[in-house]
């Protein structure tokens, strides 16, 4: 499993793009998260689904409603990480206003999820294998701070705490 001062894994994140322009397509757009990452400092949170109930009433909208107090603090970028398609993805941003705020990224079949190991397996609940929710900072490329649920609870991956990890 990735840990602090680990580099991020090689993999393709997908976002869906509203507005064409700055290189990027209407539609689905595949983003190397290495190169993506490089250069920034990026608020990263995973989670099991969109559209789920604690992932759209508490998980995204907090770092949605935190996003200034995170550019202040220094993050170019906040990204919103599921195991769902990148237009499952557009339409929950979409749906919680997260335009200019938060990226929402599919990570649709898992890549990123397995190349992290934080993976949540809800076969048994019908979901397959998804993200694991999680919360971490990313400077340049290497993950600074690392919040894992462990199992898909929330009481370390909010955005109050991430935040509170970056001003120190």
């Amino acid at each position: 499993m990735i840990q602090v001062g680990d580099k991020l894994p090689a993999a393709t994140l997908f976002e869906y793009i509203e507005v064409e322009g700055n290189g990027c397509s209407l539609g689905p757009n595949a983003f190397d998260v290495q190169k993506e990452a490089a250069g920034k400092t990026v608020a990263i949170f995973g989670l099991p689904g969109a559209f789920t109930p604690t992932c759209s009433a508490q998980h995204a909208p907090g770092y949605i409603a935190q996003a200034d107090a995170f550019k202040a603090a220094g993050v170019d970028e906040i990204w919103c990480v599921s195991v769902n398609d990148a237009f499952v993805m557009g339409a929950w941003g979409r749906e919680l206003k997260a335009a200019g705020k938060v990226r929402f990224m599919a990570d649709g079949s898992a890549e990123f999820a397995k190349a992290t190991g934080l993976v949540l397996d809800l076969t048994a609940k019908g979901l397959g294998l998804r993200s694991g929710r999680y919360s971490m900072l990313v400077k340049d490329g290497v993950v600074t701070a690392l919040n894992d649920e462990k199992g898909g609870g929330y009481a370390v991956s909010d955005a109050d705490t991430l935040l509170k990890q970056i001003k120190g």
